[in-house]
C-alpha cells in the first residue's frame, strides 16, 4: 500500500514545488535576536520573528530559567491533575490573570492547544460560534472539534457580524471569536464594536491575543486595553511564544467558571504534560518586568511607526497596520520568494508568504518589527528593500 501512497505524495509535493509554493526550512545557529547567524555562518538582521519585545534572548529571562532548573528540575513528567502542577505554574497563572485583569487562567503547551481545547468543553450542538473569516488556523481547528453551530463573518466586518448574530439567535448560547491582531495583515479587531454587538444580541466574546498581547495598547495589555475593555471579555487566549519571551506555552484566561470547566474537560490540558518549570519561571519574570516599565512597548511602537512611514515613502504597497506586523504586498507567490532570497543576500532575513498561508494572489513579505531593533537595523532593512524592490520591478 505504501508504494502507491508514496507515489501519490511525490506527485503532490512535485506540484507544490512547481507552483512555487514549496516551503523550505532555513537554519539559524545562534540565539533568536535582532541579529542572527544562519547556517552558512553569515550574520543577518532578523525581521520575521514574533520576537516583538526582543525578549527571546533576554538575560533576565535566561537567568530565571537557569535557576528554575536547579529548584524545580527539567520537566514534570505528568499532566496537571495527576502530579504535574508545581507552585511555579500557579504563580504564572496568577500573573497572567493580573496582567489581563481577569479572574483566572489556565496554562497549555501552546496557544494552538488553548484554542483547540476551549470550544468543545463549553459549547454543544445547542449553541453557536460566530468566527471572523481570518481567524488563526488553531481557532478554525478548535471550532471543528466542537458540535456548536458555525457562523462566519467577513474580516472585521461589523455589518456581516450583525447579520450572523441575527441568524444565531436560534441557538442557546452565542460566542463571537476573533483574533486580536490578524497575523497576516496586522490589523486590530474592532473589539469595541464587537463588544457592543455582543451586548445587543446577547453573546459572549473570545479574543486570541497571541499577536497583540505585549504589542498593542499603551502598556501592551492587548486589544482589551486599546478599547478600554480590560476584564470585560469572557475568554482571552494567548501565547508565551511571541512577545512574552518567545519560548513555548499558551494560556486561556477569563471568567472563573469558564476556566474551572476547562480544567475539568479541556482535552489538551488533561492529556498533555505541564509546560517545563524553566519556561514557567521565565514567564513569571517576564510579567514582573512588564509591570515595572513600558520601555519596550514604547520602543516597539516608535520602531514600527518609523519603519512603516519610510517604506510607504519608498513606494511600497503596505497594508494598513495597527500592530508590529507590516505586510509588504507583492501579490505573486514566486516574486515573494525571489524578493526574500535577494533580501537575505543583502543581510535581511524575511520570509515570503503565499497560498495556502494567505489567499491566492495575496502573496507578501510579512515584516515583523521588534523592540530589539535599533534605528540602524531599520534603516538597513529599508535600504535593502528599496534596492531589491527596484531591481525586481516592485517599486
Amino acid at each position: 500500500m505504501y508504494e502507491n501512497f508514496k507515489s501519490h505524495l511525490q506527485e503532490e509535493l512535485s506540484g507544490i514545488e512547481k507552483a512555487g509554493l514549496y516551503k523550505n526550512e532555513r537554519i539559524i545557529t545562534s540565539p533568536q535576536g535582532a541579529v542572527i547567524r544562519v547556517s552558512d555562518g553569515k550574520e543577518v538582521l532578523n525581521f520575521c520573528a514574533n520576537n516583538y519585545l526582543g525578549l527571546s534572548n533576554n538575560p533576565s529571562l535566561i537567568d530565571a530559567a537557569k535557576k528554575a532548573l536547579d529548584t524545580h528540575g527539567y520537566g514534570v513528567s505528568s499532566v496537571r491533575f495527576i502530579c504535574g502542577t508545581q507552585d511555579i505554574h500557579k504563580t504564572l497563572e496568577a500573573a497572567i490573570s493580573t496582567f489581563f485583569g481577569t479572574e483566572d487562567a489556565i496554562l497549555y503547551a501552546a496557544c494552538f492547544d488553548a484554542n483547540g481545547g476551549v470550544f468543545e468543553p463549553l459549547l454543544t450542538e445547542k449553541d453557536a460560534i460566530i468566527s471572523d473569516a481570518l481567524n488563526h488556523a488553531s481557532i478554525i481547528d478548535g471550532v471543528r472539534l466542537c458540535k456548536a453551530q458555525r457562523y462566519r463573518y467577513a474580516n472585521a466586518d461589523m455589518n456581516d457580524l450583525e447579520q450572523q448574530l441575527k441568524k444565531a439567535q436560534a441557538q442557546r448560547f452565542r460566542l463571537i471569536v476573533t483574533d486580536g491582531v490578524f497575523s497576516m495583515d496586522g490589523n486590530v479587531a474592532p473589539l469595541d464594536k464587537i463588544y457592543e454587538l455582543a451586548g445587543k444580541y446577547n453573546a459572549m466574546v473570545m479574543v486570541d491575543e497571541s499577536h497583540s498581547a505585549g504589542v498593542v495598547g499603551k502598556t501592551g495589555r492587548g486589544v482589551t486595553e486599546v478599547y478600554d475593555l480590560k476584564g470585560r471579555i469572557e475568554i482571552i487566549t494567548g501565547t508565551l511564544g511571541k512577545a512574552f519571551g518567545g519560548a513555548i506555552g499558551g494560556f486561556t484566561t477569563g471568567r472563573k467558571e469558564i476556566i474551572d470547566m476547562l480544567r475539568q474537560r479541556s482535552r489538551p490540558y488533561l492529556f498533555s504534560n505541564s509546560i517545563p518549570p524553566m519556561v514557567a519561571a521565565a514567564g513569571v519574570r517576564m510579567f514582573e518586568m512588564m509591570s515595572q516599565t513600558n520601555e519596550l512597548q514604547d520602543k516597539l511602537h516608535e520602531n514600527t511607526a518609523y519603519f512603516v512611514d519610510k517604506m510607504i515613502a519608498a513606494g511600497f504597497d503596505i497594508k494598513p497596520t495597527e500592530s508590529a506586523i507590516c505586510a509588504v504586498m507583492l501579490y505573486d507567490a514566486k516574486l515573494s520568494q525571489d524578493v526574500a532570497a535577494r533580501l537575505q543576500e543583502e543581510g535581511i532575513y524575511v520570509t515570503g508568504f503565499y497560498y495556502p498561508v494567505v489567499p491566492k494572489g495575496e502573496a507578501r513579505i510579512r515584516v515583523q518589527i521588534s523592540a530589539g531593533h535599533e534605528r540602524t537595523h531599520l534603516d538597513k532593512c529599508i535600504d535593502a528593500f528599496t534596492k531589491v524592490g527596484k531591481e525586481l520591478g516592485v517599486i
